[in-house]
Formats: C-alpha cells, structure tokens, sequence
C-alpha cells in the first residue's frame, strides 16, 4: 500500500499526463455530440415522406413481381 501512494505521489511530481491530460473527456464529448447530430440527420431523411414512398414502391414491385 505504501508502494502504491509513492508511486501515485512520484506520477504526480512528473507530471507524466502533460498539459493535455484533460482532454479527452471533451474529445469524447464532442465526437458524442457529432454522432448524435448524424444519427438525427439520418432519423430525418429516413422518416421523410419522399424516402417512405420510395421504400413502399420497391416494397410493392418486389411483391408484385413475376
């Protein structure tokens, strides 16, 4: 235990996460957010009534085919 409290103690004086050690969490934050936004876009497009009516005629020639 006194070993590990040294070692954390001996990190910290180094400094061995730099400057940017803080950033990833707002990395990880940004690129959530970004993903959302295309996850929306495309939630959009999808449930838009000119891509419903395309998805419903492919739907019918491919049951109605012969």
């Amino acid at each position: 235990m006194l070993l590990a409290r040294r070692a954390v103690r001996r990190r910290g004086r180094i400094g061995l996460g730099g400057p940017d050690a803080g950033m990833t969490t707002s990395e990880y934050a940004v690129g959530t957010l970004g993903a959302c936004a295309v996850a929306a876009a495309l939630y959009k497009v999808a449930t838009s009534a000119a891509v419903m009516e395309a998805l419903q005629v492919a739907l019918d020639r491919a049951l109605h085919a012969t």
